[in-house]
């Protein structure tokens, strides 16, 4: 990379440490870094352009729809005036701010599928540090910021129908792994992404199996 892009990665890591300050553990700086490492580990085996790879990584949750409301324009519209203001090229501003746009999980049946490599990899990368140990500590550091119950019997998860219906669901912690970080697995994009996905799944499984079965008391 040159000065100017090194700069610009560089003032990019302090205005997302600045803008995701109060988005709880699931969801702060420390994500961030976590996806940047995998997003090299996986360009390494899949190519891409590296600026674009870095910026989209470091800007993909720029304003998470589940801290604003369900708003799932905003983070593309934070992320594209940000790369607007480091005066860079057109094509570098959209290729981030398409990334930015469309990397979540919204649940519901229409997520707009990744079209390039760099977008591909970043979203992977999100969806990997969803699972896994990680994931299994996010998902219930988010359901305590939240206030969630952690597991509720009687209460079964849901097949959602839209994106609207998934920011507004209230559901249980343990939920959530059936609505969807057990089907991240499967949605990977790239073959080194898929490859990498499949140890953090099986914990995922493990760990359910755990959890429910000392639930029960049986463990």
């Amino acid at each position: 990379m040159n000065t100017k892009q090194t700069q610009v990665i560089e003032a990019t890591v302090q205005f997302v440490k600045d803008n995701m300050q109060g988005d709880g553990a699931s969801h702060d700086f420390s994500h961030v870094y976590r996806v940047l490492q995998l997003v090299k580990k996986i360009a390494a085996k899949e190519k891409g352009d590296m600026f674009v790879i870095i910026l989209g990584a470091l800007l993909h949750d720029i304003a998470d729809a589940k801290f604003h409301n369900g708003d799932i324009t905003i983070g593309a519209k934070v992320a594209r005036k940000w790369l607007e203001s480091q005066h860079l090229e057109p094509e570098v501003v959209e290729k981030v701010s398409e990334i930015v746009a469309n990397v979540s999980f919204k649940g519901g049946k229409n997520e707009k599928p990744m079209l390039t490599t760099e977008g591909m990899i970043v979203q992977d990368a999100d969806r990997l540090d969803a699972i896994g140990a990680i994931g299994v500590a996010r998902a219930f550091a988010y359901g305590g910021f939240q206030e969630r119950v952690m597991y509720d019997p009687d209460i079964p998860p849901q097949d959602f129908a839209s994106s609207k219906e998934y920011y507004a669901s209230k559901g249980t912690t343990i939920n959530h792994f059936y609505e969807k970080l057990l089907l991240l697995k499967d949605k990977m994009n790239t073959k080194t992404g898929k490859k990498l996905a499949e140890k953090r799944h099986k914990y995922l499984e493990e760990f359910l199996e755990e959890f429910l079965a000392e639930w029960e008391g049986k463990r």
